[in-house]
């Protein structure tokens, strides 16, 4: 991307789909299937119920296929953080494979753990990760308001925002923009 404004801007997008849309879908899709409150059914049983309801019986086995693949990037995606985070906090590559063995152990136990340990230990995780964001928000909302201010004015003149390292004084550490119109490949050996 061109600006780092418009990365936070497709990034934050997505939460208004997977919350907004695809949850929004799914209450209303369980709901229009009128379900027997107390039943036992949960979760993924629940909305797999519903939907063979609605749409016939197919789509129980559409819905695993979902689920699985749903999960599988969901994995993915969280241990390309975890990978990202743990170079750019150690510097190095050497904190790399104890961090593999334990995503191949956690994913194992989670295979095998019950439900509702996994759902707590996800939660937990994800509030965890969520604490450490909104802390890293406070000493970043400067930078972030600056090139916020930096996105917006190049809008109003009319022009597809770019960044360039010299357009918001007094940021440091930065790697993926250059001063030319082209964003800079990083070698991430080379980043440190």
């Amino acid at each position: 991307m061109s600006h780092p404004v418009k990365q936070g801007l497709v990034q934050s997008l997505g939460v208004y789909f997977d919350t907004w849309l695809v949850c929004s879908i799914t209450g209303f899709i369980i709901l229009l299937s009128e379900p027997e409150f107390g039943s036992g059914l949960e979760g993924a049983a629940l909305t797999q119920n519903a939907m063979a309801l609605q749409l016939g019986d197919w789509t129980v086995h559409f819905l695993a296929v979902l689920i699985f693949f749903l999960a599988f990037t969901s994995v993915i995606g969280n241990y390309y953080y975890s990978e990202s985070n743990i170079e750019f906090l150690t510097g190095s590559r050497k904190a790399l494979p104890y961090l593999r063995s334990a995503v191949v152990v956690c994913v194992f136990l989670g295979a095998i753990g019950s439900v509702p340990l996994v759902w707590a230990l996800a939660d937990l995780a994800m509030g965890v990760m969520a604490t450490v964001n909104l802390i890293a928000l406070v000493p970043l909302s400067g930078i972030a308001y600056a090139l916020f201010h930096n996105y917006s004015a190049q809008r109003k003149q009319g022009r597809d925002p770019v960044f360039h390292r010299g357009d918001v004084p007094g940021v440091r550490g930065i790697q993926v923009w250059g001063d030319d119109d082209a964003p800079v490949a990083v070698d991430r050996e080379d980043a440190r």
